[in-house]
């Protein structure tokens, strides 16, 4: 019979012997980790898997992440002014279309149950709109096209290191200074029938037209008043584009022997492509929103025969007779007019690189 210290050393031998083939068998880590990762609680619970912590870890990584990177630490700076501008600005724009599908007028509320183009249809079928429309485009094209010669001329001769030139650039970019209600109001005192200085001049040679009240002449003396006052804006961008032209492109120029006006047409002018998208936003913006100047000049909604424009007529439709559906559906014709003219802006500096 074996004493009991031989027989406590073979068991200890045995499970020594055990453990150690356990773990020269090959599987038995994954087997062991298979297990553990299905392993069934006891206490009634649902089979946890092992995947699910290295979820959770990603997950948590992921939220980390986004909280450190630049957009969520730049939203206190731009998501209060985007939700401001989206509500006051756009939200009134789908406002205002709205109010155009509906027959209001008066102060009264708006019906929102029935809505339809009615207001557009009417508006297309008006003669005072149609006029309006034209005498606008008129102002657009005729406003910007001078004030882009006028102002490419005088950036020109003032890039050309003439004398005085500091003075020069002062006195045409001031009457970019001043508002519409100041200019309109100096050039109603120079268009004057009879105390202007226009017609005090021409009085010389005996004539003294009705700049302001003459249909055919009153347009005209809208778009040179601002012309006089817009054309320092555009010099100035002119100048600026100039002054950024290296100057060997000029050399160039003049040693194959192209004259001044072929160097600025042929070499110079193409450079300025920029200056010139940038200026043609502005001026027809601000010749689609010329009614404060219109207003100011002739001291009431509606214009001189012959100067209303959109503007004018959609203040007056509002504001003055009250149809304001009417008056809205004008605002978003407008609206639609200003698209026309940023969009394929934004599109050029987008296809440039610029945006």
């Amino acid at each position: 019979m074996p004493s009991p210290d031989r027989t406590d050393d073979d068991r200890s031998v045995r499970s020594r012997l055990r453990g150690f083939g356990e773990r020269l068998t090959p599987g038995s880590d994954d087997r062991s980790s298979d297990d553990d990762a299905h392993a069934v609680r006891t206490d009634g619970g649902a089979t946890v898997s092992g995947g699910s912590s290295s979820t959770a870890t990603s997950q948590t990584g992921w939220l980390r992440s986004l909280r450190k990177s630049g957009f969520v630490s730049s939203l206190p700076f731009w998501l209060p002014p985007f939700l401001l501008m989206g509500l006051f600005v756009y939200g009134a724009i789908g406002w205002n279309f709205l109010i155009s599908l509906t027959d209001m007028e008066g102060f009264g509320d708006p019906e929102y149950t029935s809505l339809d183009f009615e207001q557009y249809t009417e508006l297309f079928a008006s003669q005072t709109f149609i006029d309006a429309a034209r005498n606008t485009f008129v102002l657009l094209v005729a406003f910007t096209i001078l004030c882009i010669v006028l102002g490419l001329v005088l950036a020109i001769l003032l890039d050309r290191t003439i004398r005085f030139q500091n003075t020069f650039r002062t006195l045409y970019l001031l009457p970019f200074s001043l508002s519409f209600v100041v200019t309109a109001q100096l050039w109603s005192w120079m268009y004057d029938i009879e105390n202007g200085i226009i017609n005090s001049i021409l009085g010389i040679v005996g004539l003294q037209p009705d700049w302001i009240g003459n249909p055919q002449l009153v347009l005209g003396a809208v778009i040179f008043a601002l012309v006089w006052q817009f054309s320092g804006y555009t010099m100035v961008v002119f100048l600026a584009g100039l002054q950024t032209i290296p100057d060997e492109h000029f050399e160039a120029a003049r040693i194959d022997g192209a004259s001044t006006v072929k160097m600025y047409w042929r070499v110079i002018v193409p450079q300025l492509r920029g200056s010139v998208i940038s200026a043609l936003v502005v001026l027809m913006i601000a010749a689609l929103k010329a009614f404060d100047f219109l207003y100011a000049l002739f001291g009431q909604y509606r214009p001189a025969a012959g100067a209303d424009i959109l503007a004018t007529f959609m203040v007056r439709e509002a504001y003055s007779n009250q149809n304001w559906a009417y008056g809205s559906a004008i605002a978003i014709v407008l609206y639609v007019l200003a698209l026309l003219v940023v969009i394929p802006y934004l599109y050029s500096q987008y296809r440039r690189g610029e945006l």
